[in-house]
């Protein structure tokens, strides 16, 4: 018997039809969807990249207790459990952050192959390729990480050249000449469709206004996202969309070989994502941290689709929360292998035959926050890799989330959130003041949880006293220009704002800089935008 696990970052689940989604095409995940079990309660829990992919290699829950880090010396992963039981474990990846700097997330698989050309990955460094920018530079999430990954396309010509082309290929080379292996785990690891959002202009032109000509949104900023038009924010949904159906289509071909090769009879087959993408739902872009690191339902609530080979659950809707470290648990359930006892996850697989209702109570959602931990943990990795904004104090909030209620859990003294989601799954009332008792148990719920599942007190305290710094502090001056809206952006240093008005690579004119106060930029318009730790903010949320 065989597994293939198949990851496609930042895949919201909202944009599938098999999960209600009536615009975008995905005819092959939604042609799988009806013959496999579709999980309706699959939620995020270490957040985002590799602090998922830390809990799927250890079924643990790493939240707690660490952030976006390599894999300690001590971590022992679904390579080295399934390689030391006689199982083939073949990792292709293209997230290029799982094997850099040390991470060493290919630890124990017997077969590895890195795909080139995603952002971060630093492949073609030729100095002489013209590189432009396609958008005004204060709209720019990481001006170098973008030059990077347009250098690494500057010579594509076909779809199969795009990162989901080349990583789908690769995969499907290897099953075509591996599919006979006696047993195997197949784990294919895709950033797709992460940002940029880059795809072919058909897919593109599915979604997009044909008049369209303005800024190229292919890594926009995150936090606050009214740096952006009407007209660009629409865009960068349709940039998106066109990925999703790229990725699709990819995926599609994979799922079509493995077909043909008879691996359906003998295989489970599990897709999923980490997380999603905001893009101006609930007034914030991307993935926002600190005050704005919000994670509602379309960021932690994600799709997962699982063939079995026996049709357990096949062309059903799966109820039951289920999280990330439950999947090596059921893998080694499938294979019939025992779970080693330092695992926290669950196997999921009752929940496919009906012999259990539930199994788990609750979902934990939650970034790790840098000053939580004495683990020597900084965030300037995960900031490279667009896994980590905001300061590093411990003011974000986490998401509880029971069959009823989600509840995001921000520490004392800041205001936490409460959506009942069977009346309002959109998450649109805020209902805590309504429903005191039901908040105040899901707090409990959360600090238990931390206590037992090896949380420092650092990290635990803010949850229960009211001593936390509420307001990122903002000195009495910045320096600001006016954008094309006419709209002040902001910046706490002279050469912040400098490297963000103009760009010789990028569109927009040279624009004046004028040091004003904060309170003038607050007075002129509350939604003048200033740019602190990685992302903007309106100036009332910092007044």
């Amino acid at each position: 018997m065989n597994v293939i696990f198949i990851m496609n970052d930042t895949f919201r689940r909202d944009h599938l039809g098999c999960y209600g989604n009536t615009w975008i095409q995905t005819p092959n995940l939604d042609g799988f969807a009806q013959h496999a079990a579709v999980f309706e309660q699959f939620y995020a829990a270490s957040y985002p990249t590799v602090p998922n992919r830390w809990d799927l290699a250890t079924g643990r829950f790493g939240f707690p207790f660490r952030g976006w880090q390599p894999l300690n010396p001590g971590d022992v992963t679904w390579g080295q459990i399934l390689s030391a039981k006689g199982v083939h474990t073949q990792m292709i990846w293209d997230t290029p952050m799982l094997a850099m700097h040390d991470y060493n997330y290919t630890r124990g698989f017997g077969g590895l192959s890195f795909v080139h050309s995603q952002k971060g990955d630093p492949w073609i460094t030729d100095p002489t390729l013209d590189i432009q920018l396609r958008a005004q530079p204060h709209k720019i999430r990481n001006i170098s990480g973008l030059q990077n990954y347009l250098r690494n396309h500057a010579a594509r010509q076909f779809d199969r050249e795009f990162c989901i082309g080349r990583g789908m290929s690769e995969a499907m080379d290897w099953l075509e000449t591996n599919y006979n292996q006696e047993s195997f785990l197949l784990y294919i690891d895709m950033w797709d469709p992460h940002e940029p959002f880059d795809c072919p202009w058909y897919d593109y032109a599915l979604y997009a206004d044909p008049d369209y000509d303005g800024d190229q949104m292919l890594y926009p900023e995150y936090g606050r996202p009214t740096y952006m038009s009407e007209a660009e924010a629409a865009h960068l949904r349709a940039l998106y969309a066109g990925n999703v159906t790229l990725t699709d289509r990819w995926v599609g071909a994979f799922l079509d070989l493995a077909e043909r090769l008879g691996l359906f009879k003998n295989t489970l087959i599990i897709w999923g994502s980490d997380h999603g993408h905001l893009f101006g739902d609930h007034g914030l872009q991307g993935k926002p941290g600190a005050e704005l690191g919000k994670l509602y339902e379309i960021t932690v609530r994600i799709p997962l689709l699982i063939h079995h080979p026996e049709g357990l659950g096949a062309g059903e809707r799966v109820q039951g929360i289920v999280q990330p470290p439950d999947i090596l648990p059921s893998i080694l359930d499938f294979l019939g292998i025992s779970t080693p006892s330092h695992m926290q996850g669950t196997s999921f697989l009752p929940l496919m035959t009906g012999d259990a209702a539930k199994i788990h109570d609750y979902a934990f959602s939650s970034r790790f926050p840098p000053s939580a931990g004495t683990t020597g943990y900084t965030p300037v990795e995960g900031a490279t890799f667009d896994g980590w904004v905001g300061s590093d104090r411990n003011v974000e909030p986490s998401t509880i989330t029971d069959d009823e209620w989600g509840y995001l859990c921000a520490p004392q003294g800041m205001p936490s959130e409460l959506y009942n989601l069977k009346t309002d799954p959109d998450q649109k009332h805020n209902v805590i003041d309504a429903q005191p008792d039901v908040a105040e148990r899901m707090r409990s719920a959360w600090i238990e949880f931390l206590t037992n599942h090896g949380a420092s007190e650092t990290r635990i305290r803010p949850f229960q006293d009211a001593n936390v710094e509420v307001h990122t502090p903002t000195s009495g001056t910045v320096y600001a220009f006016r954008d094309d809206q006419g709209q002040w952006i902001a910046f706490p240093t002279e050469g912040q704002a400098q490297r963000s008005a103009y760009h010789d690579d990028a569109p927009g004119p040279k624009r004046e800089i004028q040091k004003i106060t904060f309170g003038d930029l607050l007075a002129d318009n509350p939604k003048n935008l200033i740019h602190l730790y990685g992302q903007y903010y309106w100036a009332q949320d910092l007044a």
